[in-house]
């Protein structure tokens, strides 16, 4: 009678590790989403809501160099990886700007400069000679610039949009997430950069990080507060929407996923129903109405013929 029952203990023990086992499974219950830095708080913020109408399905941040991702955030100038997504929806844009650090010999040179497409070229890359107003000023030429090395590094969408590739920057390349680029400028009494809007200023008091100035671009004269030390992030959103000055990096982001996935489906509708609304909090713009409703539309679809 003792063998049995512990035969029985035993059996059930089994049972309540597979159950176990299945409930926490990434293929039943968990998925992973690979997004960078900057954009991760949105991401996070999207998980924490979603979590609130869906929470038996269970979305994560992917770790490190982690492989088995279900959802990559991506820029639309990155290659799609087919080997493993099928699909990708667009939900929004990020924006770069040049920067230096506050107060610094970099800054004390570009300030009063009024930097255009051209200028900006030949201050950032390769193989331009500075033009005539910039020879005059010796000092540009002691300026070193820092850049982004990694995948997920906006380097490539700045370059890009100057006719560059990433790898023609001058000089120094800083591996790892974007906001070293940052911490290099702070350092660097003579250093130049660039970074996306959520790594420039603080997300919550909405101004530019006190360490940081932004470099001075040729805008029209109603926009130079709003692109200056004094300016906010909401502005610049709001500005950066209704107009896309050459001299300003700006590029769609997105989601590439396998659209087999039914959780996965329902999620990336419900972030383009819901979660876009905070694209704005976290530093990102918004895509127009028309674009955002042909995004819903691709998911739509896809829901439509698996019922």
């Amino acid at each position: 009678m003792k063998k049995i029952a512990l035969a029985i203990a035993f059996i059930l023990s089994l049972n309540a590790s597979n159950v176990w086992g299945i409930g926490n499974s990434t293929n039943s219950g968990t998925r992973t989403i690979k997004a960078p830095r900057f954009a991760r708080p949105l991401v996070e913020k999207w998980i924490s809501e979603y979590a609130k109408v869906e929470p038996g399905i269970q979305f994560i941040i992917a770790k490190g160099s982690q492989q088995d991702i279900d959802l990559n955030v991506v820029f639309d100038n990155q290659e799609a990886n087919t080997k493993d997504f099928s699909h990708i929806v667009y939900f929004g844009e990020f924006a770069v700007l040049p920067i230096t650090a506050s107060g610094s010999e970099a800054a004390k040179v570009l300030q009063g400069k009024h930097l255009n497409s051209k200028k900006l070229k030949q201050l950032y890359f390769l193989g331009d000679e500075f033009d005539d107003e910039v020879k005059k000023n010796k000092q540009f030429e002691k300026l070193v610039i820092y850049s982004g090395s990694n995948a997920t590094s906006v380097a490539s969408s700045f370059a890009h949009n100057f006719g560059e590739e990433s790898s023609n920057f001058r000089g120094k390349r800083i591996s790892g997430d974007d906001l070293f680029l940052n911490t290099a400028l702070v350092k660097d009494p003579l250093g130049v950069s660039f970074n996306a809007l959520p790594n420039i200023f603080d997300l919550q008091s909405r101004h530019l990080k006190s360490d940081l100035a932004l470099v001075g671009l040729d805008l029209k004269k109603e926009l130079e507060k709003s692109f200056s030390e004094n300016g906010s992030l909401d502005n610049v959103l709001n500005i950066l929407e209704n107009g896309k000055p050459t001299e300003i990096t700006i590029e769609k982001v997105g989601i590439e996923y396998n659209n087999s996935d039914d959780a996965v489906n329902n999620f990336l509708h419900w972030v383009l129903e819901n979660g876009v609304k905070y694209n704005h909090e976290y530093g990102l713009l918004n895509l127009d109405k028309k674009e955002t409703n042909a995004q819903i539309s691709k998911i739509q679809s896809v829901l439509t013929a698996q019922k």
